[in-house]
This record gives C-alpha cells, structure tokens and sequence, in this order.
C-alpha cells in the first residue's frame, strides 16, 4: 500500500527532509525569528513531526492527541517570542518539504498509485490543517492568557 511506502520513506529521510526545512526556516525572511535558534533545536524540533507522521496519520490515533502537540507547540511558541506568522510559515514549509520528498520519490506510477497519493494527500492536508488551526489557539491562549476557540484548554 503506497501510505505505508510513504510513511516508511518519510520514517527513513525524516532527517534530509528536516535539513531542507531547517534550511528554509533559518534563510527565510518570513520566518526571522527561526534565523536565532540553534540548528540543532530547530532539527529536533522538525524530526519530532516527521519521525511522528506515520502516528499521526494512523486511524488509531485521536485527534485529541494532535490537538494537544499543537496547542502545546502554540503555547511554547508564544513564549520563546514567535510571531503566530511566523509559526504559521513553519508548519506550512514542514508540509511543503514532506511533499516535495514525496515528489521527487515518484511513488505514483500506476493509476492506483495516482488514487492512492490523492488519499493520503487528504490525510496529510487534514493532519496540517489541524496542526495550524490548534497551534493558532494555543498561541492565542498564551497571549490572552485565558483558554479561546470551542475546547478551552
């Protein structure tokens, strides 16, 4: 099944694609404040998605679960001083760099393997999608100091 080939190809080139983002996130004048965390807590911090997508994207797991990471990343991110759009970016380019790893692999040479792409393009999209929604609240919560959005802390 291609979602097990991808999870498995991202599992073993987690840490090239967390160096094209680290790269990006360090040069990136949408991301200023990355250009003043180390290299190495920036790479930490891109393999604890990466090497966790695979979790992440299984039906077991609990959109509880996703919530909580991000709101926690959210919260942590407005006290080291990120700007929410800068926090934003950085998920978006940790999605960007995973597809283009997937991309450039050329898991879709069959018709099913086209449908099969699409599918786990929808799951990684909503998986994203969540990750920049809760990590807006939890960046939201910590500057308000008070729980926002329908599920308060």
């Amino acid at each position: 099944m291609l979602t097990r080939r991808f999870v498995k190809m991202i599992e073993t080139r987690a840490d090239k694609v967390a160096k094209l983002w680290l790269k990006e996130v360090r040069q990136s004048r949408y991301t200023p404040t990355y250009h003043h965390f180390s290299e190495e807590e920036l790479f930490r911090r891109a393999m604890a998605v990466y090497e966790r997508l695979g979790y992440w994207l299984s039906p077991e797991t609990k959109q509880e679960e996703i919530r909580f990471f991000y709101m926690n990343l959210g919260r942590q991110r407005y006290q080291e001083g990120f700007g929410l759009d800068e926090v934003v970016m950085a998920i978006i380019l940790l999605k960007r760099y995973l597809w283009l790893e997937v991309l450039s692999e050329g898991l879709t040479q069959t018709n099913l393997e086209l449908y099969q792409a699409l599918e786990l393009n929808n799951q990684v999209v909503l998986y994203f999608d969540r990750a920049v929604y809760y990590s807006i609240v939890g960046y939201m919560e910590a500057l308000q100091g008070k729980p926002v959005g329908p599920f308060g802390a």
